[in-house]
């Protein structure tokens, strides 16, 4: 490639910097609104978020027009957990203006935090039977799934109890001795409000499974992540020859928004100074079990993994490598070098890569950006060892398309069916909410343009973008842009109908054509490790520009 045509990647921290989350973070420390429900108690802090002002919490009923241009966020959300008084704490103030903060209590659970994952380890460790095996390296704790535990009490709440699972380490070669054969395999329960180990019968929780028979590597013991609300935004931009191809907002996963995170975010997407994209991202995950013998889980994607990637620091949570970085579906180890987003140039596309933890679970959170315009979003599906991912199961990945195309409104959508007989194409215009499946006989694709200009974005379908299932519900859903849209308003559970993602309620026939335009996308991975057939373990669809 010679020196004209080559490939820049800058990128500039956007929104507050280090200094500012650690002043937020200090103010609510001796803040009197929220010392009022946590003085005295025994207390930890779970995530420090920064919010847009119409992602607060309780916008949810209200549609807030977008900003013409993006703003870094203006306001922070602390969660804390009362192990006292066995409740969720939630304060929220305007980012240039912590001392005005407000707090609440809720029942809620929110998902556990590395901190306190390793409170909940050093529990285990204090017990008299367990702990032994921990410190003579016996077993190795992990992340285990369901991350919360939920045991009812008789006022229909929950008291807080993480799931800590216990690996045999010789496991890792399976070459178990006789001196240690009595050393099993489970999962464990840790009750954060009595400071109890629960020990099940069947070896694991609910919803769980812990045998001897494990598949997948074995997860990095000592392999830290970060907390959700960790910095991570950039401005990028995209340049060959000295000329701009690509402008946007990179939020790296530990940032992203949504109930449960969404992975790579992506925020003003701009192809040669033309606005393509408001948001694209990935506000829901989900796995069910053939039979149910595990699960269902409804995952989350801000927890970030490790990765190798070598190369720059450009800014905080961002890397940029001279060579591809490579993820666990590259390595097969659940080992790395970075945490965070990692950008390389990869022939005419720009590549942002970041990998993610849920338990047990690791997934690929991709984005492809061609010189042509094209971007290729890309989800990949991976897990270390445990039990229940031996048996076949069936991942459900969701993306969010926010598109502007050229404007926040005035935006159609045409779906395109071929004619086999023929080989014609027949496009047609999509006037109300929909929902719709794919269907690759007739290679449908769905045109999204603005009716002015004419100027547009394809979404072509994945060939193994897979087909939708009871559990999966849907491919694709045509909307009006909503600012309580974001996802479906559900976290991390294990309630069947609840773990579903709950899109069709969004399907109201109201009008989009000449309006702001969203739309869902999913795609369903089989994953059966017994089945002998080597499938792709990374999915995902292709927009592609069309009179640009």
């Amino acid at each position: 490639m010679g020196l004209s045509s080559e490939i820049i990647v800058e990128a500039v921290p956007f929104g507050p910097d280090h200094e500012t989350m650690n002043q937020i973070r200090s103010i609510c420390d001796n803040h009197p609104t929220i010392e009022k429900f946590l003085k005295g108690n025994r207390h930890l802090l779970l995530s420090l978020e920064l919010l847009d002002l119409k992602d607060k919490p309780g916008n949810k009923s209200i549609n807030r027009p977008k900003n013409s241009q993006l703003t870094p966020p203006s306001h922070f959300l602390a969660t804390y957990y009362d192990y006292t008084n066995n409740r969720t704490v939630i304060a929220t103030g305007p980012i240039h203006d912590p001392s005005c903060i407000s707090a609440a209590h809720s029942d809620t659970q929110p998902l556990p935090s590395i901190e306190e994952f390793e409170l909940a380890v050093s529990i285990v460790r204090d017990h008299p039977e367990l702990g032994c095996l921990i410190r003579e390296n016996l077993v190795r704790p992990y992340r285990a799934m369901p991350a919360l535990i939920y045991t009812e009490l008789q006022d229909c709440r929950h008291e807080r109890t993480l799931a800590v699972g216990l690996l045999p380490v010789e496991e890792e070669s399976n070459d178990r001795t006789a001196d240690n054969e009595e050393t099993l395999h489970q999962i464990v329960g840790v009750n954060m409000i009595r400071r109890e180990v629960i020990i099940y019968e069947t070896g694991a929780p609910p919803f769980s499974a812990a045998i001897d028979h494990i598949c997948q590597p074995p997860p990095d013991a000592n392999q830290p992540t970060v907390r959700r609300g960790t910095l991570g935004q950039s401005q990028i931009r995209i340049l060959q020859g000295g000329t701009e191809i690509w402008n946007f907002i990179a939020v790296r996963p530990a940032a992203s928004t949504g109930i449960v995170g969404s992975g790579i975010e992506l925020r003003d997407v701009m192809y040669r100074g033309k606005k393509v994209l408001s948001r694209a991202h990935v506000p829901i995950l989900n796995v069910r079990y053939k039979n149910d013998v595990c699960g269902p889980f409804r995952d989350w994607q801000w927890q970030e993994g490790r990765i190798e990637a070598f190369g720059t620091d450009i800014a905080p949570g961002f890397r940029r490598c001279s060579t591809p970085a490579r993820t666990i579906l590259d390595t097969g180890s659940d080992t790395g070098n970075y945490l965070g987003v990692a950008i390389y140039v990869e022939g005419e596309e720009t590549v942002l890569v970041s990998e993610m933890e849920a338990g047990w679970y690791r997934y690929i959170s991709e984005w492809r950006f061609h010189n042509d315009g094209t971007i290729r979003p890309r989800f990949g599906f991976s897990a270390v060892a445990n039990s229940c991912t031996c048996n076949p199961h069936f991942h459900h990945v969701y993306w969010r398309f926010d598109f502007d195309i050229r404007t926040e409104g005035n935006n159609v959508i045409q779906e395109i069916n071929e004619l086999p007989s023929t080989g014609t194409s027949i496009f047609r215009t999509i006037n109300y909410e929909i929902k719709r499946l794919r269907d690759s006989f007739h290679n449908r694709q769905w045109l999204i343009s603005n009716k002015s200009t004419g100027e547009g974005y394809t979404l072509i379908p994945g060939k193994n973008d897979g087909k939708a299932d009871s559990f999966g519900v849907g491919d694709v859903w045509l909307l009006r842009y909503r600012s309580s849209e974001l996802d479906d308003g559900q976290g991390f559970t294990t309630n069947i109908d609840k773990a579903r993602a709950n899109l069709d309620k969004f399907v109201d026939r109201e009008n989009i054509n000449g309006q702001d335009i969203v739309v869902w996308y999913a795609a369903h991975f089989t994953h059966d490790e017994t089945s002998g057939v080597e499938v792709p373990h990374i999915l995902g669809p292709e927009l592609k520009p069309r009179n640009w």
